[in-house]
């Protein structure tokens, strides 16, 4: 979507929400084509490119100071957009690497990695990004700020920081050549004790998911 339809003419493009409003479009906009499917061969580097710039955003909004919205209750927005066929686009997309361990706050003692999807994790990004794009698309940009801040520290960040570890950790298996291990069954709707952290997304070589994922191997 272009500045000229996202934005007023009055606003100016150096200004903070201007930006922070084209970086979450952006990132929206290039995840849903990524979910698509039409383009599997470089979905994950894609989205590693994706996730890694929203993260520059929501890192701008976690270190500005709190945004405090112009109305005391959030004005309804009516119904949520659906985001269950982009988890499920992107659950088929990335099928092989989509479950991995996370630890949910790496500063509370003793807390054992939990399983996770990344299609999971996207589409709920995906609704908080929404969420506050349409306060911003209404003209109540302090509302969407606020909001885009509020959900960064409460979901958002966190949810996408783990998102971009996993990515990352996928990208580094293959151009490394190092195999993944064995899931063994593990999924998200069980525990994951500390004997479980070695198994990974499914019995794959780091060779088999780089042809489909659109990565090459590093040649030992």
């Amino acid at each position: 979507m272009s500045d000229a339809t996202l934005h007023a003419n009055s606003q100016n493009p150096d200004d903070f929400a201007v930006q922070i409003a084209d970086q979450v479009e952006s990132f929206l906009v290039a995840v849903t084509e990524v979910a698509k499917g039409d383009e599997p061969d470089s979905a994950v580097p894609f989205l590693l490119l994706e996730v890694s710039q929203l993260l520059l955003a929501g890192g701008r909004l976690g270190a500005h100071e709190d945004i405090v919205p112009d109305e005391r209750y959030e004005p309804d927005l009516g119904p949520e957009p659906d985001v269950d066929q982009l988890r499920e686009n992107f659950a088929r997309l990335l099928e092989p690497v989509d479950v991995y361990s996370e630890v949910f706050d790496p500063y509370e003692p003793r807390k054992a990695p939990v399983p996770a999807r990344i299609s999971d994790d996207l589409a709920d990004v995906v609704a908080d990004l929404r969420h506050g794009m349409a306060h911003y698309r209404a003209g109540r940009t302090t509302e969407a700020l606020w909001w885009w801040q509020f959900s960064y520290f409460s979901n958002w960040g966190s949810t996408a920081s783990a998102t971009l570890r996993a990515l990352q950790s996928v990208v580094a298996h293959v151009r490394l050549n190092q195999p993944l291990e064995e899931l063994d069954g593990l999924d998200t709707d069980q525990a994951m004790g500390d004997e479980t952290l070695e198994f990974e997304a499914g019995k794959v070589m780091a060779e088999e998911i780089g042809e489909p994922l659109g990565m090459r191997t590093v040649k030992q």
